[in-house]
């Protein structure tokens, strides 16, 4: 469970594309593959929750809202946010979390996806927020 030891926070890049963004790799210390584009999924040793960083170039003037509609997501989404730098949304899929923020620049769509189990949702909700505020781009 999240909270029972202090969180180790690591600054990742992807060089490639600007993005930075603070993960708590105390918790993500896995690595779990690579997403489209360029970035890196992490997991907990455990498997029970997943983070992803990704930038994926931009496609002419693709908006956060006419991103966000490519990918279909899901009806019932609980928590969504659009604005003409980023959007971002949550909700649950079945007994987990999902929470996905997308910042806009110039040249890429900047994402970090995270996944966690929602019976841990209140313990998690710090660590999503400090990883969500700190998604930057170049």
């Amino acid at each position: 469970m999240v909270g029972a030891q202090p969180v180790r926070w690591t600054t990742f890049s992807i060089p490639q594309t600007g993005t930075s963004v603070q993960i708590p790799s105390s918790i993500f210390s896995q690595r779990a593959g690579q997403p489209d584009g360029f970035g890196q999924r992490f997991e907990t040793v455990d498997g029970r929750a997943e983070l992803t960083i990704q930038s994926v170039p931009r496609r002419g003037n693709e908006t956060p809202a006419t991103f966000l509609a490519e990918r279909g997501p899901p009806a019932h989404i609980q928590y969504k946010r659009v604005t003409p730098q980023f959007f971002a949304v949550s909700s649950y899929k079945r007994d987990v979390v999902w929470y996905n923020r997308c910042n806009f620049s110039r040249r890429f769509v900047h994402c970090v996806l995270i996944n966690y189990p929602a019976r841990e949702e209140r313990a998690w909700d710090q660590i999503v927020t400090r990883i969500s505020l700190s998604l930057k781009a170049d």
